[in-house]
């Protein structure tokens, strides 16, 4: 039964409709009444308004607040455009600046399409590609006429930008069929939107968004119009390049970076953050640190510098001391596998895009032949070490009490990433994850997924990672494995994590392809976040690959598979805690722990026993001889985060002593006997394991 205010909004907005359309149409009559819908709010009331009419019209008939607040709308939980038609019963939620992520999803949108009208304006002839929002802000990629773009544009396209915002044009959602569409772009000179429409299903109506006479192809949704957004909560900050379509093959595009907020305030607060990131960059420090260098030639690949390696050694050495202590055993399996084991996993269909393909044969040498002949079955450097360690667990009768079995691998992977995503070492192509699989029976993976969690608690503490969050990531559309296995899989993680005491939130669709997943993610020092440790319960490769274990009853059984990460990939890792630690890692992984650094040179013998007594101890340690003013010493050694200075003179050789300098410290030195130096320093860079 309808309510008394249920009754009123709905014919406040009937009223509306007939005023609307009674100049250009007749009214209702018995034959043609206008269809009612119950459209359900989020407090559970039902209205009933007639079809056609919008989440805009629900909004204003509610109340002037709501009208002048409401950003777009929820029906049955998709976001949709405020002022597009409800064809039907639906559940509907009105979208305000308070729903923050959907708000700044839409705002970062909007930003990017008036991003783009900006700079037809300000540069006629620039073709448009896309730009979509991103987790801070919005890229736009242009095919300019004249010149790549530059920064030194970036302030007249603002002042455009803002511009469109104060003229609060209407953002207009329009239907085209493709045809139509392809021929608009191809008469607008617009060749990269007109080759991307005629590659759309033939027959498939298209959306495309409207701002006067300026038109983009979107799905959308969008705010009402460009005056919603706030013309100074926004900030251009960089212009790349990037190839269209993400290949080297095809044109290059001028692509121009933005940073988008919903007001001043979260913009400001975010270039704080920005130049704190800067400050902070992995690659910026990984230069003045010597850890490690790119090339073109080697694209996505690292050349680790002898610092840069020992840290990654460190942190490898401490992850293989807490598996074994946790009980894994560790393998080493081949990088090239034959493409039958990605078929089988499911990887071939789903992920071979990513994947470096290699023909199984020996490349022609003359010159009137082929370099490859095509005749050859093809392998595949791994991706992932999962069909791999399978190969092993099916190795020989398993038991029912061989069971767990947890399997570890520094495995080297490689990904074929495009160009224009790789960064420094968060996105490489080759890497190495601390990665591991347990075999074991369903009755037991409650108590390994929480003793998992239990080894991922003891890391991060050790590694100075105390806050993080959990996500519980369920089955996406594209999944392998019918929906009673998922239902188990997603049931048994969810378990664990009450269990294990921890609080979790949803990502629905998020899971692998083969199972759910649980996400952990890290907070740095400056409240980014980054997924690193993952547990991923899977009942479906082992049924693709056909494995078992022989249970107490004698009868063949299939292994549940948990899929673990702690850190993840071991450089992405690396990057997170120089990042997070500015360079100054915890003393345990530091390449140099300290250096010992002479006032002259009389002093290099005695210097010399320093870092002999300061190794033995176990120490890593330099000594710094050259003919140097300490103070220039000091810098150099402090720009490269080295922790402490060891420094001595004539008179600290006389006495056995050491003038220790620690970085940051506002203290200035403090002069210690060369015994308390070597066992203060021993103790502080022990790993915490062997402490």
């Amino acid at each position: 039964m309808m309510s008394r205010a249920g009754f009123r909004l709905g014919l406040t907005i009937w009223e509306a409709t007939r005023k609307g359309a009674a100049h250009s149409r007749p009214g209702p009559s018995k034959t043609n009444m206008t269809k009612m819908l119950s459209i359900t709010l989020p407090d559970g009331s039902v209205r009933e308004v007639p079809q056609g009419t919008t989440p805009a019209d629900i909004a204003a008939a509610i109340g002037p607040g709501l009208a002048k607040a409401a950003l777009a709308a929820r029906v049955d939980g998709e976001l949709r455009d405020l002022n597009r038609p409800l064809e039907a019963d639906a559940q509907l939620a009105l979208v305000t600046a308070k729903d923050e992520a959907d708000a700044l999803e839409l705002a970062r949108h909007d930003f990017a399409h008036v991003l783009a009208e900006a700079v037809q304006s300000v540069f006629p002839g620039t073709q448009i590609t896309f730009g979509p929002a991103t987790e801070d802000g919005f890229y736009y990629d242009f095919a300019p006429r004249d010149r790549p773009f530059t920064d030194e544009d970036l302030p007249a396209i603002e002042a455009e930008m803002r511009k469109i915002i104060a003229a609060d044009k209407p953002l207009k959602r329009k239907v085209w069929s493709r045809d139509k569409v392809i021929a608009w772009f191809r008469d607008h000179g617009e060749s990269f939107k007109a080759e991307w429409a005629a590659e759309l299903p033939a027959g498939e109506d298209i959306t495309v968004y409207s701002t006067g006479d300026w038109l983009d192809l979107c799905r959308g949704p969008h705010l009402a119009s460009t005056g919603k957004l706030d013309s100074q909560a926004f900030k251009l900050t960089r212009v790349s390049g990037a190839y269209w379509r993400g290949d080297q093959k095809n044109a290059m595009l001028s692509r121009i970076y933005g940073t988008g907020w919903l007001n001043k305030k979260q913009l400001d607060a975010h270039l704080v953050r920005l130049e704190e990131a800067a400050k902070r960059d992995h690659r910026k420090l990984g230069r003045e640190m010597d850890l490690f260098h790119f090339q073109e030639e080697a694209a996505g690949s690292i050349f680790w510098h002898t610092h840069g390696w020992t840290l990654y050694q460190a942190l490898e050495q401490y992850m293989r001391r807490r598996l074994i202590d946790a009980g894994y055993g560790e393998v080493r399996t081949p990088q090239v596998f034959h493409n039958k084991f990605w078929v089988t996993s499911g990887h071939w269909e789903k992920f071979r895009e990513n994947m470096f393909v290699v023909p199984d044969e020996r490349p022609a040498t003359e010159d009137d032949r082929p370099l490859i002949s095509g005749d050859a079955v093809f392998m595949a450097l791994k991706p992932m070490n999962c069909p791999a360690h399978i190969q092993i667990f099916d190795q020989g009768i398993k038991s029912y009490r061989d069971l767990p079995i947890r399997m570890a691998e520094f495995g080297c992977c490689h990904r074929n990433e495009p160009h224009g995503a790789l960064h420094g070492l968060m996105r490489v192509r080759q890497f190495v994850q601390d990665d591991a699989h347990i075999f074991c029976r369903e009755d037991q993976f409650l108590d390994e997924s929480k003793a998992f969690i239990a080894l991922l608690r003891r890391v991060y503490d050790d590694l100075g990672f105390t806050d993080w969050f959990v996500r519980l990531a369920t089955r996406p559309e594209l999944r392998a494995g019918d929906d009673a296995v998922w239902d188990r899989a997603e049931a048994g993680l969810e378990q664990a994590l009450i269990e294990a005491g921890l609080p979790f939130e949803w990502a629905p669709g998020e899971g692998a392809f083969y199972g759910p997943k649980i996400e952990f993610h890290l907070r740095d020092a400056i409240g980014r976040s980054w997924q690193c440790g993952t547990l991923q319960l899977d009942f479906v490769l082992p049924e693709r690959f056909d494995i078992s274990y022989v249970g107490e009853d004698g009868e063949k059984h299939r292994p549940v598979m948990l899929h673990r990460a702690i850190v993840g990939s071991m450089e992405r890792f690396i990057a997170i805690l120089i990042e997070n630690y500015a360079g100054r890692v915890p003393l345990w992984l530091a390449p140099v722990q300290a250096v010992v650094a002479t006032i002259v040179s009389d002093a290099d013998d005695y210097a010399l026993k320093v870092v002999d007594q300061l190794r033995a101890a176990g120490v890593r340690v330099e000594a710094d001889l050259r003919n140097e003013k300490i103070n220039y010493k000091v810098r150099e050694h402090s720009l490269a985060k080295v922790a402490n200075l060891l420094v001595v003179g004539k008179r600290e050789a006389e006495e056995g002593t050491v003038a220790l300098r620690r970085l940051g410290s506002e203290g200035g030195q403090e002069v210690l006997s060369l015994a308390e130096a070597v066992e203060r320093l021993r103790r502080e860079a022990t790993p915490p394991d062997l402490a």
